[in-house]
């Protein structure tokens, strides 16, 4: 291959991956068109299709070794859109629109720290630890808030308090994002791999869970990943403090 030649490929885009970024780009615009028409559960399953896509192109990209900087820019400009600005959006337009402008300042203060969070994983993705992610992953926190607009839409939750609610939560999953909590990654699972009976019979009841009833289980599952954090990272400070007091 001439040098010429090596100059074009590095200047190439690489297609397969980037259209499943395309197509969680696709589905986090088309969640805030539906969550300003108040189609709240059409949004909240349009991010949750963008989380879907986004999964699949970073581990289509490495399982064809397609990984470039502009899949990787791409991919953070889209998680922008579909896990930043989209779930700000249609929790706004559900309840957080009741408080008025502390609504939508705290509609936009969740958005900022996508922002943040995103800035923080592109300047350390070379060297952070593979096992953890610092701070609550950006799908994870826009999973919290989607997650509870459909247990509340679903269910059809009306009360007084609900913008109150909306406001805690949309504060605290943003926090989370911003913070040096640590969160397992999950990147370590093999798929590839031999795995024990148990582990396909977890993952046969996980499904059987989600489905008997879906907006209790997705809330209750995102919910328990953004409260894994805080035990996890409070227990290994814990256990680092003894070891120093020996």
């Amino acid at each position: 291959m001439t040098d010429e030649q090596k100059e074009k490929r590095s200047r190439g885009i690489y297609l397969l991956p980037n259209l499943f970024t395309t197509a969680s780009l696709f589905a986090g615009f088309y969640a805030i068109i539906a969550a300003t028409k108040g189609l709240f559960e059409t949004a909240t399953f349009a991010i949750f299709v963008a989380m879907l896509m986004d999964t699949l192109d970073g581990r289509v990209a490495r399982l064809t070794n397609t990984q470039t900087d502009f899949g990787m820019q791409y991919d953070s400009l889209s998680d922008m859109v579909s896990f930043g600005i989209a779930p700000a959006v249609l929790t706004y337009s559900w309840s957080l629109f009741h408080l008025n402008k502390i609504g939508w300042l705290v509609a936009f203060f969740f958005a900022a720290t996508v922002a943040l969070r995103l800035a923080r994983f592109n300047t350390q993705v070379d060297h952070a630890d593979k096992k953890y992610f610092q701070g609550l992953p950006c799908p994870a926190g826009a999973g919290i808030l989607t997650s509870m607009v459909l247990f509340g839409s679903d269910y059809q939750l009306s009360s007084p308090i609900l913008p109150i609610i909306s406001l805690v939560m949309t504060v605290g999953a943003g926090l989370l994002m911003i913070s040096n909590f640590r969160f397992y990654s999950f990147k370590e699972v093999d798929f590839k791999g031999r795995v024990p009976f148990a582990a396909i019979f977890f993952v046969l009841f996980i499904f059987i869970a989600i489905t008997l009833d879906p907006p209790i289980m997705l809330f209750l599952s995102f919910f328990s990943y953004g409260v894994s954090g805080v035990v996890l990272t409070t227990l290994e400070f814990q256990k680092a403090r003894k070891e120093r007091q020996k």
